[in-house]
C-alpha cells in the first residue's frame, strides 16, 4: 500500500490524533510520556578549557585530521614512537601546550588514563571538548549542500555507545546532523568517540533542550519527520518523504515521548519478523538510514 504524502504546507500539522499515528518505535514500547510543556531551546555552549582522553585508532586519525579539534598530548605503547610522530606531522587539528608531545605509556599507564577495558589499540589522545554546534548552523549548512538531506533525531538515549554507533551510521550514509535531547543524554566520553569511530569530528551532534521544538523547527526548513514503530501499519520502504527527511528513535523499553511523537509527520515500521521484532537503537538507525539513502541510490 502506497502512503499519501501529507500536502506541502506552511508546515502546519494534519491534526490527526486518533491514536493511528502512536509511536513505540522501532526499538521498544512507548511509555505514557511528558505532558509538561518544555522549555526554549538551549544556545549551543562553548568548550571548556578541561581535557580528557579518547582512544582507539581510526578515532584518534580522524580528531588529528580535524582543524577543529585543539589536542594536548598522544599516547603511545612503547615502539610506537614513529607512527605517533607521523601522525603528529599530517595532523591538521591544532595543538594547544608547551610540553612534549609525545607520551610513552605502558599498558598499565594507559590503564591510569582511560577507563575500564577500554579498546585502545595503543593509542590515545588528549584532547578538549569540540564546540557545541547549534541547530540553525546545521539547517544553514543542509541549505546550501546539494542533494537530499537527512537528520536523525534521537529522544532520551542515555547510552554513549548506542550513540556513537548512531554517529558513525550517520556519517556512513551521509545524513547531514544528529539531534539528541539533552536531558539525561551522557556527556561525550572516549567510549561515545570510540564507539563513533571518527565520526564524532564529521557528524555534527546537536543537544536540545526542547526536542518537541526542534522538530518543529525543522518541518520549518521543510524536513517531513518520520517516526519509527515496530507496529505502524507502513513500511519505511512504502512511504514517499521526499528529499529532506527527519528520521525520529526513543529509547529501548520506553520510546519516544508523547508530545515528540505527536509531532512526527509519518510513523513506519522497518521489516523486521514477527518472532524478533524490535531493533537496538543504533541498528534500527543504521537500517532505517540504508533504506533512505538507497532508493535514491537506485533512483
Amino acid at each position: 500500500m502506497k502512503a499519501t504524502q501529507l500536502p506541502r504546507r506552511a508546515r502546519q500539522r494534519s491534526g490527526r490524533r486518533d491514536g493511528s499515528n502512536a509511536v513505540a518505535t522501532q526499538i521498544g514500547v512507548r511509555g505514557p510520556g511528558s505532558r509538561e510543556a518544555e522549555p526554549p531551546l538551549r544556545p549551543s555552549r562553548r568548550p571548556t578549557d578541561t581535557t580528557s582522553w579518547i582512544y582507539g585508532m581510526h578515532t584518534v586519525i580522524a580528531a588529528l585530521a580535524n582543524t577543529e579539534r585543539r589536542w594536548h598530548s598522544i599516547a603511545v605503547l612503547a615502539g610506537q614512537e614513529d607512527n605517533a610522530a607521523e601522525l603528529i606531522a599530517r595532523a591538521r587539528a591544532t595543538r594547544r601546550a608547551d610540553n612534549e608531545p609525545v607520551r610513552v605509556l605502558s599498558k598499565a599507564g594507559f590503564s591510569e588514563i582511560l577507563p575500564a577495558g577500554a579498546v585502545h589499540q595503543g593509542l590515545a589522545l588528549e584532547v578538549e571538548p569540540l564546540a557545541e554546534p547549534d541547530l540553525e548552523g546545521v539547517l544553514r549548512h543542509a541549505r546550501v549542500a546539494e542533494g537530499p538531506a537527512i537528520m536523525v533525531v534521537l529522544d532520551r538515549l542515555t547510552d554513549p555507545q548506542n550513540i556513537g554507533s548512531v554517529l558513525r551510521s550517520s556519517a556512513a550514509f551521509g545524513a547531514v546532523g544528529v539531534v539528541l535531547a539533552a536531558h539525561g543524554a551522557p556527556p561525550v566520553t572516549g567510549a561515545l568517540a570510540k564507539a563513533a569511530s571518527g565520526a564524532l569530528e564529521t557528524v555534527p551532534l546537536v543537544r536540545v533542550v526542547n526536542l518537541v521544538r526542534a522538530v518543529d523547527r525543522l518541518k520549518e526548513a521543510q524536513f517531513w519527520i518520520c517516526g519509527l514503530d515496530e507496529g505502524a501499519a507502513q513500511a519505511l520502504a512504502e512511504l514517499d518523504l521526499g528529499e529532506r527527511v527527519a528520521i525520529v528513535l526513543g529509547s529501548e523499553g520506553s520510546g519516544i515521548r508523547r508530545l515528540v511523537r505527536e509531532h512526527c509527520d509519518y510513523v513506519a515500521r522497518l521489516p523486521t519478523q514477527p518472532a524478533q521484532p524490535t531493533l537496538n537503537v543504533s541498528n534500527a538507525a543504521a537500517v532505517a538510514l540504508y533504506e533512505l539513502v538507497g532508493r535514491r541510490t537506485v533512483a
